[in-house]
């Protein structure tokens, strides 16, 4: 089925309208290389638009009505937007769920030592990564390091042009005979991602001199002791800034496309919503989704459903488990997460006709998964006719897709984890290229079709 290129349907006005939301995403992932810092310009974000914290409404049992505006920060990892709408609960939300961690590397808990006058960070790799791709480049470290005593310290170096930046070594390729011989997962493993912090030893000191210089400098920057990194969260991702690719700059390479090119296009259209909706409004910006959606703060928790029980004792100034019940039901979503974009170079593992291709519009994965649909949420055919309806009725390009040929790989998005509360969902994000890789590519064109698609939905999507 012919898709025609997004890029040919713009006329100047909307080529400048495009530019420009481009050019906020850059500024957002350049910004937020973490959940943390995600959800820091999220909160700003809402704040400046005149959203309510959901705290302020618990603590001073407001009650909300049609047009109120709340917001709601969840361990600073998770972060959900609503709009009431006119209509009741009970016929439920337009929803927009998109993901906010990204494949990378964390430091681990005893991390600092010195090996042969250098000294390392001990790591441990987060979510699905070629581990090879992630030595011999720039690495910047990200995060927070906590006392005792709950006071904090922020940390992002490697950003900043004065900067120093951080760096795993591999293997020259004079020596690499054996190595490269291996498979791709064993060319480098796991416990050789050891991050090099610094060379210059701590004079007058005989034992691991080079450690105790750089605990020196991290005391006497952020005031902490090597025992605080127990409790730190540090994150090591690629050193550097979002970059247009290509002559006509019509493509974005950038670290953690997968799924902040879906986060921040759902968080803005909620954002830019004017009036008051029929239906209620909501945004979710979770964490956890690269490992499973486990734990406190993944999907697979109930801090959603939870928030939404507040927002729903807020409405009625009661609550009721029915009630919230028949809310989650009758409720749509799109899990906005990214889908595999078609690469040329590696043709063979893609069927072309069922592929996402970049510049064709936002992309509809009507179910994820492995092999025989394991593990997948496959969203049925009355709200596919439905969201069709809502593209073409609002100018959207889009396309639908798999992930890759049947049988030779898959993934998963939190949609099955939303779909177990009898919701519609169905997958829609964008194409993108070299997914996972510290450097991922995505399309511009693809970027402004999904935010339109993204608005049009809060706007016409219906109970049925």
């Amino acid at each position: 089925m012919y898709r025609k290129n997004a890029w040919e349907n713009y006329d100047e006005q909307e080529m400048q309208r495009l530019t420009a939301f481009a050019e906020d995403y850059k500024a957002f992932i350049d910004a937020g290389k973490t959940e943390r810092e995600c959800v820091e310009q999220a909160v700003a974000a809402a704040e400046r638009a005149g959203y309510v914290s959901l705290e302020t409404v618990i603590r001073e049992n407001r009650r909300l009505k049609a047009g109120d505006r709340v917001y709601q920060n969840w361990m600073n990892k998770d972060f959900l937007l609503y709009v009431i709408g006119e209509k009741p609960l009970e016929e439920g939300m337009n929803i927009l769920g998109a993901h906010i961690d990204s494949p990378r590397i964390d430091v681990k808990q005893n991390p600092l030592y010195e090996d042969e006058s250098i000294a390392y960070l001990d790591t441990h790799y987060y979510g699905g990564i070629k581990k090879y791709q992630w030595v011999a480049l720039p690495l910047a470290l990200h995060g927070v390091i906590v006392r005792k005593d709950g006071t904090s310290e922020r940390v992002s170096i490697g950003e900043d042009a004065a900067d120093p930046v951080f760096y795993i070594s591999d293997l020259l390729i004079h020596l690499a005979q054996d190595q490269m011989a291996k498979p791709a997962r064993e060319v480098v493993e796991g416990e050789a991602l050891n991050l090099i912090v610094g060379s210059v030893p701590l004079k007058g000191e005989e034992k691991e001199p080079v450690k105790k210089a750089v605990l020196k400098l991290l005391n006497e920057k952020y005031g902490v002791e090597e025992e605080d990194l127990l409790s730190a969260e540090l994150e090591i991702v690629p050193a550097g800034k979002a970059r247009d690719v290509g002559f006509d700059r019509s493509l974005i390479a950038g670290y953690g496309h997968d799924d902040r090119v879906c986060s921040y296009p759902s968080m803005r259209a909620v954002l830019d919503y004017e009036g008051t909706p029929a239906y209620t409004l909501c945004a979710v910006l979770t964490d956890k989704e690269e490992i499973g959606s486990v734990g406190a703060t993944g999907m697979g928790s109930e801090y959603f459903v939870n928030g939404t029980a507040e927002i729903y004792n807020a409405v009625y100034g009661s609550y009721s488990e029915l009630g919230l019940k028949r809310m989650l039901r009758s409720s749509r979503m799109l899990s906005s997460d990214v889908s595999a974009g078609f690469d040329p170079n590696f043709a063979g593992v893609f069927e072309k006709k069922n592929a996402a291709l970049l510049g064709r519009g936002v992309c509809f994965n009507k179910f994820t998964g492995r092999g025989g649909k394991s593990g997948s949420n496959d969203a049925n055919a009355e709200y596919v006719a439905q969201i069709r309806r809502i593209m073409d009725e609002n100018n959207v390009d889009f396309q639908t897709a798999e992930l890759g040929k049947v049988d030779v790989g898959g993934g998963g998005t939190i949609a099955y984890i939303c779909a177990k509360y009898g919701m519609n969902v169905i997958d829609a994000g964008i194409a993108v290229l070299s997914m996972h890789a510290p450097w991922e590519l995505v399309s511009k064109a693809d970027l402004w079709e999904e935010y339109k698609c993204y608005c049009a939905f809060l706007k016409d999507a219906r109970a049925f």
